[in-house]
């Protein structure tokens, strides 16, 4: 590191992810487990392929047979022309952030004391290339060259996105090293970033917001651009593929994958509705921009977020009016407190006296701000992650005790059918993965809230600790 780039950051915290070894483990797993989803639950022989279930007769020339290994080997988990699609598409996203109306909004505060101009439009983009796709649809049905594209060139769109994700990730780590102290553009590096470790700040990112002027679009926010639009959408069309693809070889939608699909929509669209709220988060304000984030953004959340109604569209699960009751009671629980929850709080920080939570109790801090210690933020100091944790289960329930074995009915057709067999159960390692991935995920980054506000409050969140408890579950943790 330079001695400008010191004299422009903070202090590194140390490492988080075991350091190092932990990013270069993240570096080469997190793609694998990737692919391994999307090859050993297929609609070629089963979910998961029945080889993996007769792990003593298992050879490599079967398992390649089972997964639907390309033919032609590595050189047929990419393409160009699919990349070159996949582009587009960002490319297309970022035209619709630029001409389409938007809220003009100021980041929070850096540490170099100025803020960072944001443009919000990612809800109506959203709704702008939905309605392209439901014009298509109409015209088309599961025809449309959109869905039949996205589910026959899976595998290459999978490669295409991880492959975006780590020249992304090179791109903004060699740039870091061109920030400079008190540069005109406000481009500083995040306090966690600058460790010395290449692998480790190549994973977590160095430069706190990067950002790029393009002709004719100006000013990018690489950050900002990625954490809502291509993979938050993308996940959206990805679930509407698989809803086409069910139908194209079923004749008909079934309730489960219609339940994971509208959660799911609703999910996204309220997210990037909220999209000024983000300029809050942690990944705004705390973590740099590296393969931690662009991975994240751009293949692990549509890829693996969508695991569920990728297995329905194969295995169609009927849940009937008491299954989609139940599963609809977990949704609305869960998004009734992650919702209500972030209201409360945003409510709180915009305008204290607001008389729909002027009433909630708080506690005064040295640095002048104030801590909810009623209300939902009374129950729990984390109590939104509860909500969105339980969320994850209704998209999970609809695919039932899963798994399924693809047949041949008959010798003299090419058609197939899914049944549990004695894939029953063994399935649920695909689509209930979301569940336990997803506890992790909050209560490390609960772990990281709580690390930050330590260094923030101090004594002042010690005293909170002990009027609110309860981490994430009230009363038990």
């Amino acid at each position: 590191m330079s001695k400008s780039e010191r004299k422009s950051v903070v202090s590194s915290p140390g490492y988080e992810f075991c350091g190092p070894p932990g990013a270069l483990a993240a570096l080469l797993v997190l793609p694998l487990l990737c692919y391994l989803a999307a090859f050993l639950c297929n609609d070629v022989s089963g979910c998961p392929v029945p080889s993996t279930l007769h792990p003593k007769s298992l050879t490599l020339a079967k398992l390649k047979e089972e997964t639907g290994w390309p033919t032609d080997g590595i050189r047929g988990l990419g393409s160009w022309k699919v990349t070159g699609i996949l582009l587009a598409y960002y490319v297309f996203s970022l035209v619709l952030q630029t001409v389409l109306p938007g809220e003009e909004i100021q980041g929070v505060r850096l540490r170099s004391g100025g803020r960072l101009n944001y443009k919000f439009n990612a809800f109506n983009s959203a709704v702008a290339v939905l309605l392209m796709a439901l014009i298509g649809t109409v015209l088309q049905g599961p025809e449309f060259a959109l869905w039949t594209f996205i589910y026959d060139n899976y595998i290459q769109l999978l490669t295409a996105s991880i492959g975006t994700s780590f020249v992304l990730s090179t791109y903004v780590y060699v740039r870091s090293f061109s920030v400079q102290a008190g540069n005109a553009d406000m481009r500083e590096l995040a306090a966690g970033g600058h460790t010395g470790s290449m692998i480790y700040d190549f994973f977590i990112g160095r430069e706190l917001n990067p950002r790029v002027d393009l002709p004719l679009f100006g000013t990018l926010d690489i950050k900002a651009f990625c954490e809502l639009r291509p993979g938050m959408l993308g996940w959206v069309l990805l679930d509407l593929a698989f809803v086409a693809h069910q139908y194209k070889i079923n004749g008909y939608v079934s309730d489960s994958i219609v339940l994971i699909t509208v959660f799911q929509s609703i999910y996204v669209l309220d997210a990037l509705y909220m999209e000024p709220a983000i300029l809050t988060t942690m990944d705004i304000t705390t973590d740099g921009f590296g393969f931690m984030l662009a991975f994240g953004d751009l293949v692990w959340l549509p890829f693996t977020y969508s695991l569920q109604a990728r297995y329905l569209a194969v295995h169609p699960v009927n849940l009937g009016l008491r299954g989609t009751l139940g599963v609809l009671a977990v949704q609305c629980l869960g998004y009734y407190i992650f919702r209500s929850a972030n209201n409360e709080k945003n409510r709180f920080r915009n305008d204290p006296n607001d008389p729909k939570i002027a009433h909630l109790k708080h506690m005064n801090t040295a640095s002048g701000s104030k801590l909810l210690i009623s209300g939902w933020w009374g129950t729990a100091r984390h109590i939104n992650y509860l909500g969105d944790w339980i969320m994850s289960w209704s998209y999970c329930l609809p695919t039932g005790v899963a798994g399924y074995v693809i047949q041949h009915p008959s010798p003299l057709s090419s058609e197939t059918e899914a049944v549990p067999g004695e894939a029953r159960g063994w399935g649920m390692i695909v689509t209930y993965f979301y569940i336990v991935y997803f506890a992790i995920l909050l209560i490390h980054r609960a772990s990281r809230d709580e690390h930050k506000c330590m260094q923030k409050y101090g004594r002042d969140w010690v005293e909170y600790k002990k009027k609110v408890p309860s981490a994430l579950l009230p009363g038990i943790y």
